[in-house]
């Protein structure tokens, strides 16, 4: 028997392991590119709870990149909302200058909100 042969119904070749032919698959490179906290997250959403889009995007070599941008989607969303909630509460250098103390508390408070809604608009959406 043939080590690899060639099925031109379905155009793909298939190898010879033991008894059977299996087919050669492999998955498309794709171009690496840094992913941050937020497509970190992103992912274990993805392959926890939406499955078939994680195989998608998986086998069809745009994983990465996808994460990438979701990542950089949800950072400057992240920098918008902070600084419009600073903004608003007026929040300004002068405060930081005066009593550090009550601008730590309102600037965690203002980032952990606007971590909450990206994590529900980006993240697990």
């Amino acid at each position: 028997m043939d080590k690899y042969i060639f099925d031109e119904s379905n155009g793909l070749w298939y190898e010879l392991i033991g008894d059977y032919y299996f087919p050669c698959l492999t998955v498309p490179a794709e171009e690496k590119q840094p992913v941050g906290i937020w497509g970190q997250r992103h992912l274990r959403y993805i392959r926890e709870y939406r499955k078939a889009r994680y195989t998608s995007l998986l086998l069809g070599g745009s994983l990465n990149s996808y994460l990438a941008d979701i990542d950089q989607q949800a950072q400057e969303r992240l920098d918008i909302i902070i600084r419009q909630m600073a903004q608003a509460q007026g929040i300004t250098e002068t405060l930081k200058v005066t009593d550090q103390m009550a601008w730590v508390g309102r600037v965690n408070n203002i980032r952990a909100s606007a971590t909450e809604i990206v994590n529900k608009e980006i993240i697990y959406a």
